[in-house]
């Protein structure tokens, strides 16, 4: 790690939460807050502002929610790596942000130390999961994963939807597909709506993942 400390920005809408993690960081010497944000949208121009290394960021917060501020953020290429600090334990939350792509998932009834802790791991590249979390969601990608007989079918597409299944996996929104593709916003939905049913998958984020496992992005 390189002598200057690891920058973090905190996007939270409760002001004391943000003093109090400040007042943490503030007695390590590897790691400083460079910026603060109380709700997603100012987050989002101060993280490409400061370009910090690491997002600490609420889940639940008014007007735009932390999944919708961290999809916004990848869709700006922010390479900043991303952490959700939240109340929230359930299992459709983890698996969202990670699918998301969050770096991390740590819980804000954590010990100050732990927390601390996760915060360096987070700041050298590794991804952080508090450690009640870590059997939910083994448990939760266990469960979801498709039996041999409901395995997706990438050749039971036609080529238009094998061509709009390899952009998803390239991280496009509809718009940017059917600007690509030359096709209407509608018309991209549509094929979407046919390729999930055909796959047997839930969300666009479960096409991208599998796509990518699959190595259907390159093809």
């Amino acid at each position: 790690m390189s002598d200057s400390p690891a920058s973090i920005l905190l996007i939270d809408d409760h002001p004391l939460l943000r003093q109090g993690i400040k007042q943490l960081v503030d007695m390590e010497e590897d790691i400083e807050v460079i910026g603060e944000a109380s709700n997603a949208a100012d987050g989002i121009r101060l993280a490409t502002e400061l370009e910090p290394d690491l997002i600490l960021m609420d889940l639940n917060m008014p007007e735009m929610d932390g999944i919708e501020a961290l999809r916004k953020l990848r869709e700006q290429n922010v390479g900043s790596r991303i952490v959700m600090f939240t109340v929230s334990d359930q299992e459709e939350d983890v698996v969202a942000a990670l699918r998301a792509g969050a770096d991390g998932y740590l819980l804000k009834d954590m010990e100050p130390e732990d927390m601390i802790a996760q915060l360096h791991q987070a700041a050298v590249g590794k991804m952080v999961i508090s450690d009640r979390l870590t059997t939910l969601l083994a448990e939760a990608l266990r469960s979801n994963k498709p039996q041999a007989s409901t395995r997706p079918d990438f050749d039971s597409l036609t080529p238009r939807e094998k061509d709009i299944l390899r952009l998803i996996a390239e991280g496009l929104s509809n718009k940017m597909i059917g600007r690509k593709l030359d096709i209407s916003d509608g018309t991209v939905k549509v094929h979407v709506k046919h390729l999930l049913k055909k796959l047997n998958l839930r969300s666009r984020v479960e096409v991208a993942v599998w796509a990518v496992e699959e190595g259907l992005h390159k093809a």
